[in-house]
């Protein structure tokens, strides 16, 4: 008896022995130290309790907090410019595709069905406490009827004060009174990697606000206007958004939600948006006399490059090269030929073609500008009477 009671304290022994060694080797904190208490394993990060981004760190001043709250909260932001964003629908008339068709004008007679209202959704943006506001022109173009709908729920019809389809910039009116109103920004001001918002109706699911970034700038479209110049940004922009704000991190207007690049027709962190200068130039125009116009000298140009000057035996490496002349266009008639290059429109210097386009768009019609052009090897300068820019009908992307 007395032999079997020793095996099984031996045996016990044995087991605690090993279980100790494993404990010590494997989780050496469980172990009492010096007679204090077991260290217990600590929480993983994920368990960890939320830290309020609000709190002072130790020793920091309450300044210093206050600013780290604000970089961190846009609310202040969207609060100022918000209620000055709307939601439009604008109703439009569509005629059957097939209507010239014989085999259906002989079921439908030769007038055919009548047209099909559709209702086309997007945003805008009061600019002004007379009423007048800012949207995009494929937003409200060939509209038979424009409503609007406020942020504090006002609805109200709006009149088109005009609509420029090169910059897909439009202006409306509404007779409403107390209006919230955006401020607008020094859009010059605007850095790639400062924070913006855009405000609009995307899918008519009613006013949404998201952040993101300015992308880039000066950015362009293949087969977009030569006018067009925009702001990229990864802030989210659908459709309906379109005529909608986007504001800097201060609530002040810098663009005009437009266009975004995607594959599936929503959001993939590309979205478009006039600057704020281009809109604000092209509503002044439109108010004050209902149509933009623009210079034209009707040349065909295309950028003057080191390797294209050098075939061409010319002493200049940078300027536009003139292609093609309209016949009895204003260029043609100053003496402009092909061949030529235009350095310089008036006092302003031109290296490619945007900045060629740039310079005569803002000449006013019947002006007269001078024109500093290379003919191989000799400089001259031009007199050229300025025509109007034929109006060209564009849609934006959306």
């Amino acid at each position: 008896m007395w032999r079997r009671l020793w095996l099984v304290f031996a045996q016990a022994v044995t087991v605690a022995l090993a279980g100790l060694f494993v404990v010590a080797t494997l989780k050496p904190e469980w172990l009492p130290r010096n007679g204090g208490s077991p260290v217990l394993p600590l929480p993983t990060l994920s368990e960890a309790p939320p830290r309020d981004p609000r709190a002072m760190p130790a020793g920091a001043s309450a300044t210093t907090a206050a600013g780290a709250a604000a970089m961190l909260s846009f609310s202040h932001a969207a609060r100022r410019a918000a209620p000055a964003v709307v939601s439009i629908t604008a109703t439009k008339l569509t005629r059957n595709p097939h209507a010239d068709d014989p085999r259906f004008r002989f079921f439908f007679g030769d007038r055919g069905p009548a047209p099909q209202q559709q209702l086309g959704l997007g945003s805008g943006v009061l600019v002004s406490p007379e009423g007048y506001l800012l949207t995009n022109h494929h937003v409200v173009s060939d509209a038979v009827d424009i409503e609007v709908q406020l942020a504090d729920g006002r609805n109200t019809r709006a009149t088109l004060v005009g609509s420029d389809a090169e910059t897909d910039i439009a202006v409306l009116r509404i007779d409403l009174g107390s209006l919230p109103v955006v401020e607008l920004a020094d859009g010059r001001s605007l850095q790639v990697g400062d924070a913006v918002l855009a405000i609009g109706n995307p899918f008519n699911i009613g006013q949404t606000v998201t952040a993101g970034i300015v992308s880039a700038l000066d950015r362009t479209q293949r087969g977009s206007s030569p006018f067009q110049s925009f702001i990229q940004t990864d802030a989210a922009i659908n459709p309906g958004n379109s005529g909608g704000a986007l504001v800097d991190a201060h609530g002040s207007l810098v663009g005009i939600n437009t266009a975004i690049f995607s594959r599936s027709g929503g959001n993939m962190g590309i979205g478009f948006a006039v600057p704020v200068q281009t809109a604000r130039e092209v509503m002044e125009q439109l108010v004050r006399g209902g149509k933009v116009k623009r210079g034209f000298i009707g040349v065909d140009i295309r950028d003057l490059n080191a390797e294209l000057a050098e075939s061409l035996a010319l002493p200049v490496k940078a300027g536009v090269l003139i292609t093609g002349v309209l016949n009895d266009g204003p260029a043609a008639k100053g003496g402009v030929r092909p061949g030529d290059v235009v350095l310089r429109v008036g006092d302003k210097a031109v290296v490619n073609s945007a900045e060629l386009l740039a310079a005569v768009a803002a000449l006013a019609p019947d002006s007269e500008a001078q024109l500093a052009l290379q003919r191989g090897a000799e400089a001259l300068v031009v007199r050229v009477k300025i025509g109007e820019r034929p109006t060209a009908a564009r849609t934006a992307p959306r």
